[in-house]
């Protein structure tokens, strides 16, 4: 299922996630390390599947629509680990 989220918001997330986690997401997925860093806004289509995101110009880093938000749901799956149920806060 796909979601509209602000790059900045995206990148936030990325940012907040502990060491390690684009591995963890990537294993528990089945999918390239790299294609999990380019659905983050990384950019290396040699190693990394593209991500099906398409960003849209705009305030706060502009639109980004995710075709799938599973690699979403993980990120915020580990943050609220890490941060004892209180995700993105």
């Amino acid at each position: 299922m796909g979601r509209t989220i602000t790059f900045n918001e995206l990148r936030r997330i990325k940012d907040s996630l502990p060491d390690g986690s684009m591995h963890r997401i990537a294993d528990e997925l089945g999918l390239d390390v790299e294609t999990v860093r380019n659905y983050f806004g990384g950019s290396n289509y040699t190693s990394g599947q593209c991500a099906g995101l398409h960003i849209e110009p705009g305030p706060e880093g502009g639109m980004v629509m995710l075709d799938n938000d599973e690699i979403l749901n993980k990120a915020l799956g580990i943050l609220e680990e890490v941060n004892g149920g209180n995700c993105c806060s």
